[in-house]
C-alpha cells in the first residue's frame, strides 16, 4: 500500500516514479539572523516537523521536499558562528555537521554582511566537500546599496553560490535545483575549494598532523576531514576519538608553537584572524557597496537614539507606553462585541441541551461553569493578544528588540544576571510560559535558572486585562476622555517598570544566595533596521502566538470551569465550599490589604489569570455562576459596597503583578528544569514577594501616609 501511495503521489505531482534510494540529508547551516529559517520554510513548505535534539533542550526542525523523484530531508540546525561552540545550540549544530550524517551542507549567508558568512563557509569547507552557499537577503542588500557578484564569488570559493531573497521566494527554485544536482556525501572532499593558508609556523604544523591523520588509522576514527581534525587537535579540541600517538603529535606541535610565542589562545586568534582576512580578500573582489555608506550612517544615527545612555531608555519607555495604549484602547470594542455575542449564544446552547434531555445539574455545569469561564477567557484575552502580539512582532521584525536588550544589559549584569534575560522578559509580556521556554538561549545554567525564576514578575497577557480593568475602575474621576486612556497607559507602564525593577532586585538577591556566581558575557548582534513584513507579521503572530496561547489557556480553563462551578454550588454545613474558603482566607487577606474573596479568586484563577475578577464578582454577589465586567459603574458600586477602597485596588494591582504563576507556566518551568525544587521556588519567590509588598503597602495606607 505504501508503494502504491508513493506512485499516486508522484503522478499527482507530475513526477517520475520515486527511486528506492535512501533519502538525501541536507544540513542547513549559517550564522544567526541570516534568514535561515525562512529559507527552510520555503524549501520544505508544510512538510516539516519540530522536535528536540537527543538529550538536549535544543529545538530542531526537519522537513522534506521532492526533486525529480528523489526525496531530500532538510535539517535546520541552530545558528552558529564557528565550530568552537559557546552554547548548547552551537554545540548541537557543530556535532551534527561533524557527525557526517549530512550528504550536503547549505550555508546561508547574509548578503549585507557577507564577510562573516564567508569566514564560516571557509571553516566549513575544511570539514566537508559538499557545500552550497546560499546568499540570502539579496533584496535587502540591494536597497542598502550592496551588490554581490555571485558568479565571481562561486569561482573564488570553488563551490556553487545561489542568490536568494527567501522572504519573497526569489531564487528558491534555483537553490532547490542546485541541491538536487549535488552528488556525493559529507566525506567527499574534492580539493577544489578555496583554502585558507595560515601563518607559516601554524600551516606547517597543520600539514604535519594532516599527513599523520591521512596515512594512519586515525583517519577512520576521527570521522571528519583530516585538515579539519588537524586544526581541532592543534587547538586542543576534538581529541575524544584520536589515538595516543596522534595526541602526542598534537602536543608536540603545540609545544613547538609555544616555543616561538604562540600559545593556544594566540594560535586560535591567528587562525580565526586569517580566516577573516581571507574572507575579506574574497569579498573585496565580488562585493560593491555603492550607497551602502549612507545607509550605515542612518543606522548609526538611529542607534545613537535607541541605544544611548539616556535616550535609549526614554525611547524604550515611550515605545512600551505606546504599545500598551494601542492595546488598551483597541481591545475594548472587540472585547465587548465578543462578550455580547457569547451572551446571545448562551440561550441557544441552553435550549439545545434542554431539547436533548440533559439533566439540570449537568446543563448548569456545562453552561454556567465551563461555557461562561471559557467564553470569558476568549472575550477578554483574544482582543489584547491580537493587538499586542503583532505590535511586539513588528518591533522584533524591525530590529528593535536587540536594542532593548542592549539597554538592559548593564542593569542585568549589575544584578548578576545575563543580558539575554532582557529578551526572555520581553517574551514574558506575551506569555510567561513562552518566556520560560525562551530562557534556553541563555548559556549559563545558573543564569538560565535565574531568568526562569524571575520571569513571572513580568505581567503576561493574561494579567493585562486585570490591571487595565482595575486602572479603569479606580482612575480618578476628574480625568476626562481622551486623557483617561493616556493616563491609564502611563499607569500601566509604571506597573510594568515596577515588575522589571522587582525582577532585577530578586535576580540580585538570588545571585548573592542560591545562585552565586559571576555574570557571563555574551555577544549581542544588532541587526540592521529592516522594514517589517506586515503580512508575515500578522500571520506569524496570529498562528504561532495568539492562537497557540489562547488554545493552551482554553484547554486549562475547561476543567477549571467545572471545578469552580462545583465549589460555588456544593454546600457543606449550609454554606458553599467557595464561601467557606473565602471566610477561611479572610484574616490573611485583610492583613495584605485585601480580603478572603480576593485571595480565593486568585487561588481559583491558577489555570488562567483572566478569570480572577469575574470570580470575585461571583463570590461577592453569592451567585453560583460566572459573571462579567461589562458595566464599569455597576462593578465599581459592587466592589465599594464590599469594602473596596483605593488602597484595596492598589494592593490587588500589586498582587496581580507579584503572585504565583499560572498552571501553564508552572508546568513549563518543570519541563525546562526537570526539578520539583526549582518549580516550587518559581511559585514561592513571587508569592512571598507579593505578600511582603502588599503587607507593607497596606500597613502604610492604614497609617494614613498614602
Amino acid at each position: 500500500m505504501r508503494f502504491i501511495r508513493k506512485i499516486i503521489e508522484a503522478c499527482l505531482r507530475g513526477k517520475e516514479k520515486p527511486n528506492r534510494q535512501r533519502e538525501t540529508v541536507i544540513a542547513l547551516a549559517g550564522n544567526p539572523n541570516v534568514g535561515k529559517s525562512t529559507v527552510f520554510n520555503r524549501l520544505t513548505g508544510l512538510h516539516q516537523h519540530t522536535g528536540n535534539w537527543a538529550g538536549k533542550t535544543v529545538a530542531t526542525a526537519e522537513g522534506c521536499f521532492l526533486w525529480e523523484g528523489r526525496k531530500f530531508r532538510v535539517v535546520d540546525i541552530p545558528g552558529m558562528y564557528s565550530f568552537a561552540p559557546h552554547s548548547a545550540e552551537e554545540e548541537a549544530a557543530a556535532a551534527f555537521l561533524c557527525s557526517g550524517r549530512a550528504d550536503a551542507t547549505v550555508v546561508v549567508c547574509d548578503a549585507g554582511c557577507l564577510r562573516r558568512g564567508i569566514a564560516f563557509v571557509l571553516e566549513t569547507a575544511e570539514l566537508t566537500g559538499n557545500i552550497i552557499v546560499c546568499v540570502n537577503l539579496m533584496d535587502e542588500a540591494e536597497r542598502r546599496g550592496v551588490r554581490v557578484d555571485t558568479e565571481k564569488l562561486s569561482r573564488l570559493l570553488g563551490m556553487p553560490v545561489v542568490a536568494v531573497s527567501a522572504a519573497r521566494g526569489k531564487g528558491i527554485d534555483r537553490l532547490t535545483e542546485c541541491i538536487g544536482k549535488q552528488r556525493g556525501g559529507a566525506a567527499s572532499h574534492t580539493g577544489k575549494y578555496s583554502r585558507v593558508r595560515y601563518a607559516p609556523p601554524i600551516e606547517e604544523k597543520i600539514q604535519r598532523m594532516e599527513k599523520a591523520i591521512s596515512t594512519g588509522t586515525d583517519g577512520k576514527s576521527v570521522g571528519s576531514h583530516p585538515r579539519f581534525q588537524a586544526v581541532r587537535l592543534l587547538l586542543g579540541d576534538g581529541s575524544g576519538n584520536a589515538s595516543e600517538q596522534l595526541l602526542e603529535t598534537a602536543e608536540q606541535c603545540r609545544a613547538e608553537l609555544e616555543a616561538i610565542g604562540l600559545d593556544r589562545e594566540k594560535t586560535a586568534a591567528a587562525i580565526a584572524s586569517r580566516r577573516i582576512l581571507t574572507a575579506d580578500a574574497i569579498c573585496e573582489q565580488c562585493v560593491s557597496t555603492n550607497g551602502a555608506v549612507s545607509r550605515r550612517t542612518l543606522d548609526r544615527r538611529l542607534d545613537r537614539l535607541f541605544t544611548g545612555r539616556v535616550s535609549g531608555r526614554v525611547c524604550m519607555l515611550l515605545l512600551l507606553c505606546l504599545v500598551f495604549w494601542l492595546t488598551i484602547t483597541g481591545a475594548n470594542a472587540p472585547s465587548e462585541w465578543l462578550s455580547g455575542m457569547f451572551e446571545r449564544l448562551e440561550p441557544v446552547l441552553r435550549g439545545w441541551l434542554e431539547s436533548r434531555g440533559v439533566p439540570v445539574f449537568l446543563k448548569n455545569l456545562l453552561i454556567e461553569g465551563i461555557y461562561r469561564i471559557l467564553t470569558r477567557i476568549i472575550s477578554v484575552m483574544l482582543p489584547p493578544m491580537a493587538i499586542f502580539f503583532p505590535l511586539f512582532t513588528l518591533l522584533e521584525d524591525a530590529g528593535y528588540l536587540p536594542r532593548a536588550a542592549f539597554n538592559l544589559d548593564n542593569s542585568l549584569r549589575r544584578c548578576g544576571a545575563c543580558g539575554k534575560q532582557a529578551l526572555t522578559s520581553c517574551m514574558g509580556f506575551g506569555c510567561n510560559a513562552v518566556g520560560v521556554t525562551g530562557c534556553r538561549i541563555i548559556d549559563s545554567p545558573r543564569e538560565r535558572l535565574m531568568a526562569i525564576l524571575t520571569n513571572s514578575f513580568i505581567p503576561c497577557n493574561g494579567r493585562f486585562p486585570m490591571l487595565t480593568a482595575l486602572i479603569a475602575l479606580f482612575l480618578p474621576g476628574s480625568i476626562a476622555p481622551p486623557f483617561d486612556s493616556v493616563v491609564g497607559a502611563l499607569m500601566l507602564t509604571g506597573l510594568i517598570c515596577l515588575g522589571l525593577t522587582t525582577s532585577f532586585a530578586v535576580s540580585k538577591l538570588l545571585s548573592l544566595t542560591l545562585l552565586r556566581g559571576a555574570p557571563s558575557s555574551f555577544a549581542l548582534e544588532l541587526p540592521p533596521y529592516r522594514k517589517p513584513r506586515f503580512g508575515s507579521v500578522i500571520l506569524r503572530s496570529a498562528l504561532d502566538r495568539t492562537l497557540f496561547v489562547l488554545g493552551r489557556a482554553a484547554a486549562v480553563a475547561v476543567p477549571a470551569g467545572a471545578l469552580i462551578w462545583l465549589a460555588a454550588n456544593v454546600s457543606v454545613g449550609g454554606e458553599t465550599v467557595l464561601r467557606s474558603v473565602c471566610d477561611l482566607l479572610d484574616p490573611l487577606g485583610q492583613f495584605l490589604g485585601m480580603d478572603g474573596v480576593i485571595l480565593t479568586a486568585f487561588l481559583l484563577g491558577l489555570p488562567a489569570n483572566e478569570i480572577v475578577i469575574p470570580l470575585m464578582l461571583m463570590a461577592y454577589t453569592a451567585q453560583g455562576s460566572m459573571t462579567g465586567t461589562d458595566a464599569p459603574a455597576s462593578v465599581h458600586a459592587l466592589l465599594t459596597a464590599n469594602g473596596w477602597t483605593a488602597g484595596t485596588a492598589v494592593c490587588v494591582m500589586l498582587f496581580t503583578l507579584m503572585h504565583w504563576p499560572c498552571a501553564t507556566t508552572c508546568l513549563t518551568v518543570y519541563k525546562e528544569t526537570g526539578s520539583f525544587k526549582w518549580t516550587a521556588l518559581a511559585i514561592l519567590i513571587p508569592t512571598l514577594t507579593g505578600f511582603a509588598v502588599c503587607a507593607a503597602v497596606a500597613a502604610v495606607w492604614r497609617m494614613g501616609f498614602l
